[in-house]
């Protein structure tokens, strides 16, 4: 002890030397009694408030938004996903971890079956993803589950979005903003009133990435696509190991019962014959893409939804050199009878998504989201020109009749300011060249 006065040249009785000797006492114990203490460990030991590391990103880690059950298809959902993310960061709260419907009855509630966010998506990676824009969070991670505020959405042409806006404004401050959970009733986030440009949502749908489980599921529908497609190509004596995968065409056919009522109705209330296409349309369109690309032979997998298709001749009439092929042609059906509508929609999707050429119907949410990752996977590898033959990821859109009696070439107008024109569809789709 006396050295240490000495060290500090002064004495017991001065408060700012017993202070300095303490610490440096403090600190020799530490090395003696506890040598594996490194410096990442005393780093730990710094005192931070509970927001700290949120408050850098804008983002609270311990204020909470609850949403609805999200419903219908599982690209709806998606959006229905999205759109709460938004409002969560718009409100400066963490999420917590939605439910999504694995089946498509959404106006019975016993019936919709409903699954947890983290059983479609991966969950830490979502959050490793989005870190600073979004968040997710789990209903353990509540300390006060009696203290939640009741948001009711309003409803009805009334209810503008101006007055949805001024709502979630005023709920971002004051006495609203103290209450640990804010939880919103109602309608499905779906159809709330949309204050995002299209680029927060491509941001958010960047982070979703399927568990493993699913993804391995998705990566067996491509590989066989991808061996049928090479098994048909090569003549027996050719050496497979020095072959190359052939590319394959992904095509969301939809020609199905539901889709037929509901485009037809579609159709007459927006005066317009470019939604709906027939079987024989569609093949005629894609052969003309086919017939550009000069490589054959080539696969055309056909993303359909089997049990609400009415049509046993969909892999007829297609011209030699294409090789159309759908679940059970390809042996692939078993994969998909494991799990309910949400999760084949979901490897459907991968499969389409992985597609090097994807050829969807502009007034489909499923076809819409794929061109909308497509598009922003396009922009990250700065191509030069999204007009070019040999750009990676091209979409067309076979409802609108393009070059060559072709499908058109179709791109996602990335600087639209909401996502209107994907949760709706349009005819008037954005190609390489400008709108059309």
């Amino acid at each position: 002890m006396e050295a240490l006065l000495k060290l500090f040249g002064g004495t017991l009785n001065s408060i700012t030397s017993k202070c300095m000797v303490l610490l440096v006492t403090l600190l020799i114990f530490r090395v003696f009694l506890f040598p594996d203490f490194d410096g990442i460990e005393w780093r730990n030991l710094v005192y931070h408030s509970p927001s700290t590391s949120s408050f850098e990103f804008g983002i609270r880690e311990f204020r909470f938004l609850v949403v609805p059950q999200l419903v219908w298809g599982l690209n709806n959902q998606k959006i229905a996903f999205a759109r709460a993310c938004l409002t969560a960061r718009m409100l400066n709260r963490t999420l917590l971890m939605p439910s999504f419907s694995a089946s498509l009855f959404y106006k019975e509630v016993d019936l919709l079956q409903p699954i947890s966010f983290d059983k479609v998506f991966q969950f830490e990676k979502f959050n490793a993803l989005c870190s600073g824009f979004v968040r997710l969070g789990r209903y353990s991670d509540v300390l006060n589950r009696t203290r939640v505020l009741e948001m009711t959405k309003g409803s009805g042409r009334k209810w503008t979005l101006e007055r949805d806006l001024s709502q979630l404004k005023e709920y971002s401050k004051g006495s609203y903003d103290d209450y640990e959970v804010i939880e919103i009733l109602g309608k499905n986030p779906f159809l709330w009133h949309d204050h995002w440009p299209l680029k927060d949502y491509a941001k958010v749908f960047e982070c979703l990435v399927l568990i493993d489980e699913f993804r391995n599921e998705a990566e067996r529908v491509v590989s066989r696509i991808r061996e049928v497609g090479n098994n048909e190509s090569m003549e027996p004596q050719q050496d497979r190991s020095s072959f190359q995968p052939l590319p394959y065409v992904a095509v969301h056919m939809r020609i199905e019962i539901d889709w037929i009522i509901h485009c037809k109705k579609l159709e007459q209330r927006l005066n317009t014959n470019q939604i709906c296409s027939s079987k024989k349309e569609i093949v005629e369109r894609v052969r003309n893409i086919v017939i550009g690309l000069k490589k054959t032979p080539i696969v055309v997998y056909l993303a359909v939804a089997d049990k609400l298709l009415n049509d046993s001749s969909i892999l007829e009439d297609w011209r030699e050199g294409i090789l159309p092929y759908e679940k059970k042609k390809l042996g692939v059906e078993g994969i998909y009878n494991k799990y309910p509508y949400l999760i084949q929609s979901a490897i459907d999707y991968e499969v389409c998504l992985q597609a090097d050429i994807f050829v969807g119907n502009s007034f489909s949410t499923f076809s819409s989201l794929i061109v909308l990752e497509r598009t922003h996977k396009m922009i990250k590898t700065s191509v030069e020109s999204e007009c070019g033959t040999d750009v990676r990821w091209p979409s067309y859109a076979y409802n609108i009749q393009g070059e060559s009696n072709g499908a058109m070439r179709w791109i996602t107008n990335m600087s639209e300011s909401s996502l209107q024109t994907i949760s709706y569809g349009t005819d008037r789709i954005y190609d390489c060249k400008g709108h059309i």
